[in-house]
C-alpha cells in the first residue's frame, strides 16, 4: 500500500527535503506552502500535488511533515485556522523540522496525544547543502513506537536519525548543537583574522591546522570564503539568532550558564547592524574586519 504524506513548508531546507522524501520513500506527497507559486513549481519539479491549506494537505496522510520558521509559523500550520491537525486521522504522525522551542514541541505532542496523533519533533543540521544532498542530522524527541514508523522516511534526507528522548528532545539536543557552532564560529574567525594580520598565507595554514586538535567542519568548509569576505553560504545570520535566542531562552529555565553563546549572539546582532543579517553564519568574519 502506497504511503500517503504530506509536506507543509517549501522554503530553503523543506523544498529540498520534500524533494528526497517523495523521490526516495515512494510516498504520495502533498505539498503546502504560504507562497502558492512555490508549491506550483514543486509540483512541477517532483509530481505531487498542492494543497491551498495545511488541513486540505493533511487529509488522509499518514504522516504529514513540517518544516517552517518559528514556534508562531508551526502553531499555525497545525493547531491554528486550517490547521493540519484539524483533519489529520487517528494513528497518523505529525513530524515536525523546525527549529523551534521544546515548550512548543510538548504543547504540540499534547495536543496531537489528545487527537489520537503522533508528534516527533525533528530539527535538522546541515545547512542547505545537506538539505540539497540529503545528508542532515536529525535530532529527535517523541515516543519510540512513534519515532520508529517515522524513521524510515526522515532517513529519505539524513544520513543521522537518532530519538534522543521524550517530546521536546530533538529542540534541546538542537540548542546543543548552536551552542556548539556559536563558540566554533567566532574561534574560527578569529584564528583567520589573526593570521591575515600578521602575515600568514592562511590557506597553508588552514591545510595544516584543520589536521590536528583544531580541525572542523567549519574550518574545512568555510575557511576559504572567509578568507575571501565571501558569505553568501549556508545558515542566515537572522536564522542563527532566533535559535540562539531560544537556547539563552531555555538556559534562563534550566539555569545553564552560556557566556560565549550570550557574547556571539551579540556579536551576530553588529552584523545585522551591517547589513548582514542574509549574510552566512561565517560573516563574524566581517566584524572583525570592519
Amino acid at each position: 500500500m502506497t504511503v500517503r504524506a504530506a509536506w507543509l513548508g517549501l522554503g530553503v531546507m523543506g523544498y529540498p527535503m520534500a524533494g528526497h522524501l517523495a523521490a526516495k520513500s515512494g510516498a504520495a506527497l502533498t505539498v503546502f506552502n504560504r507562497s502558492a507559486k512555490k508549491s506550483a513549481k514543486w509540483v512541477a519539479q517532483h509530481k505531487g500535488t498542492a494543497a491551498a491549506t495545511p488541513a486540505a494537505a493533511a487529509e488522509g496522510a499518514d504522516f504529514v511533515f513540517a518544516c517552517v520558521g518559528n514556534d508562531d509559523d508551526l502553531r499555525a500550520v497545525t493547531i491554528g485556522k486550517g490547521g493540519a491537525f484539524d483533519t489529520m486521522k487517528p494513528g497518523s504522525i505529525f513530524v515536525d523540522h523546525t527549529t523551534a522551542s521544546a515548550d512548543v514541541a510538548r504543547e504540540l505532542h499534547a495536543a496531537a496525544k489528545a487527537k489520537g496523533i503522533g508528534f516527533i519533533d525533528a530539527p535538522v543540521s546541515g545547512g542547505q547543502a545537506g538539505a540539497e544532498n540529503g545528508v542532515l542530522t536529525v535530532m529527535c524527541g517523541g515516543d519510540a513506537d512513534v519515532y520508529a514508523k517515522a524513521e524510515p522516511l526522515i532517513m529519505s534526507f539524513a544520513r543521522m536519525c537518532k530519538l534522543l528522548g521524550p517530546s521536546g528532545s530533538g529542540q534541546l539536543a538542537k540548542m546543543c548543537n548552536q551552542i556548539a557552532i556559536a563558540g566554533l564560529v567566532q574561534g574560527l574567525a578569529e584564528c583567520v583574522h589573526f593570521g591575515m594580520k600578521a602575515g600568514l598565507d592562511m590557506e597553508q595554514v588552514v591545510e595544516v591546522i584543520s589536521k590536528g586538535a583544531a580541525g572542523s567542519w567549519q574550518m574545512e568548509n568555510r575557511h576559504k570564503t572567509m578568507i575571501a569576505g565571501k558569505f553568501d553560504f549556508g545558515f542566515a545570520v537572522e536564522w542563527m539568532r532566533k535559535d540562539l535566542g531560544i537556547c539563552l531562552s531555555e538556559a534562563r529555565r534550566n539555569g545553564a550558564h552560556l557566556p560565549v553563546t550570550a557574547l556571539v549572539d551579540q556579536f551576530y546582532s553588529e552584523v545585522q547592524k551591517m547589513g548582514g543579517k542574509r549574510w552566512d553564519t561565517s560573516s563574524l568574519m566581517a566584524r572583525l574586519q570592519k
